[in-house]
This record gives structure tokens, sequence and C-alpha cells, in this order.
């Protein structure tokens, strides 16, 4: 098919077709946070590139054409939490991870130790917010909370209700920061996690809810967030505060997101 002076068939079509679709993807990874903007900036410079280069402008294709290449790196650099998120997402629709005789075949023994130790962890958290100490509870999904674990001081304990209590006593040397829990087994204590600063992120959060959305953001882990001021219990999934969430229901709410395949608690 012939439009004007372009010879157009069904491949540039179904190609067009999946480039935007991929675009769109990409635009919902980034929405609403500072990296959105660089997006489309050099979204922008690629456009105005192929048309510099259409119109056969040498001196300028070439300028462009090199700032495109040193871009790429840029954005690579720029977007590794966006890219990760992305790759994750990948990983999460494959034959593999949906496979549920190989998730019982697997997983189950680990998920048994996680939901077993749910209790201790709501009941220390219900302790915790009476108490109006602030706290940070990391609790992982699939995820490996490596890189995070090595920021804080190694424990490697069982899970308990005195010891997270404790743990977050105001006069604990380890309050700051997180306490995070990979597949029921208390890591590490005083972790540094990685502070959400989307522009849809609300001025009036504070630095520990803040932590808590970029951690769940960063990771598929759900975070337990106390407040300080109010003593209120929030759950950080995916990027979003889920607050509100009455006390008697917080434990089921964290088993059936940690036991499926969501991304979202459900509201």
């Amino acid at each position: 098919m012939n439009v004007g002076f372009l010879n157009i068939n069904w491949t540039d079509v179904l190609d067009v077709f999946l480039v935007s679709i991929l675009l769109y993807q990409v635009y919902i990874l980034v929405r609403g946070s500072i990296a959105s903007r660089v997006f489309l900036g050099y979204l922008f410079v690629y456009v105005f590139y192929l048309v510099v280069k259409g119109l056969g402008l040498g001196l300028l294709t070439a300028i462009l054409q090199y700032f495109m290449g040193v871009g790429a790196v840029a954005l690579i650099v720029i977007f590794q939490q966006e890219i990760r998120r992305f790759l994750l997402i990948i990983g999460k629709s494959t034959i593999y991870t949906n496979n549920d005789f190989i998730k019982r075949f697997m997983g189950t023994s680990v998920l048994d130790v996680k939901t077993k130790n749910l209790k201790e962890i709501v009941d220390a958290s219900k302790t915790i917010a009476s108490n109006f100490n602030g706290a940070l509870i990391v609790v992982n999904k699939r995820d490996d909370l490596g890189k995070y674990i090595e920021t804080g001081e190694l424990i490697d304990s069982k899970v308990s209700k005195p010891l997270l209590a404790s743990l977050f006593n105001q006069y604990s040397e380890l309050h700051d920061g997180a306490v995070i829990i990979v597949d029921g087994r208390l890591k590490a204590a005083r972790c540094v996690l990685p502070v959400a600063d989307g522009v849809d992120v609300p001025s009036s959060l504070g630095f520990r809810h803040r932590a808590a959305m970029g951690m769940s953001e960063a990771t598929d882990a759900v975070v337990i967030v106390i407040s300080e001021q109010t003593g209120k219990i929030s759950l950080a999934v995916d990027g979003e505060l889920h607050g509100g969430i009455p006390v008697g229901e917080i434990q089921s709410r964290l088993e059936e997101y940690l036991a499926s395949d969501k991304q979202r608690l459900t509201h």
C-alpha cells in the first residue's frame, strides 16, 4: 500500500503497533516519577532526530546521533529501578512462576514458614503501635533483598514478637531504619531503604512512609509501616500505601498477598 511517498505493508503496521504498546508500558512504569519527565524529553529528542535524519541534514544528524548514543547509557542508569520492575513483571508472567505444580513443589515449605511467622509480626506491630513507636518491617515475597540487608546490622534470627518489639523500642540502638524478614528469618535491622520521590507522593508523608513506598516499588516485598505520631499501621505494596486497614484484617491481607501472584493488596 502506498501512502503518498511512503510504501507501507502489514509488517510496518505491526511494527508500529508493537512499538506503541512498548512505549505505553514504559510510560506506565515511570508515570508519576521524576524519571517520566526524562523519558518524555528523550522521546521528543529521538523523534526530532528522526525528522532531521529524514530531511538529510548531515551535521545535525551526526550531533544528535552522538547524543542518542550517550543518552542511551544515561537512561540505563536513570531508569535502573524501572527496568528492574519491568523485568520483574515479565518474570512473574512466565510459565514457571504461574505453574501451580511447580509452586507447590518448590515453594510450599517457604510459604508455610512465612505465613506461620505473620502472626508474630502482626502481634509485634500492634504492640509497637500501641506504644507509639515508629517501625518499618519488610517481609519478602520472591525477591532477593540481599543488597538492602547489607546496609544494616546482620542478625539472622527466628522471628518473634518480643524481638521485634525490643528492636523498635525508642531506647534501642537499632530502632532507626528497617527490619528485613526473608523466608521467615529476621535477617537484619537498621537497614536503609530506597525513598519514593515521585511527583505523586503526598508532601505530607514522612520519611518512614516514603521509605516504605520506595521499598515496595523497588521490590515485590510488602512493608509494614507504623507511624510514630499516630500509632497507625499501614501496608506498602507495589509503590502504593494502604492505610486505614482494620487491625483484624492485616494478617489476612498479608497472607493473601504473599500466597498469590498479585502485585497489589485487595481493598
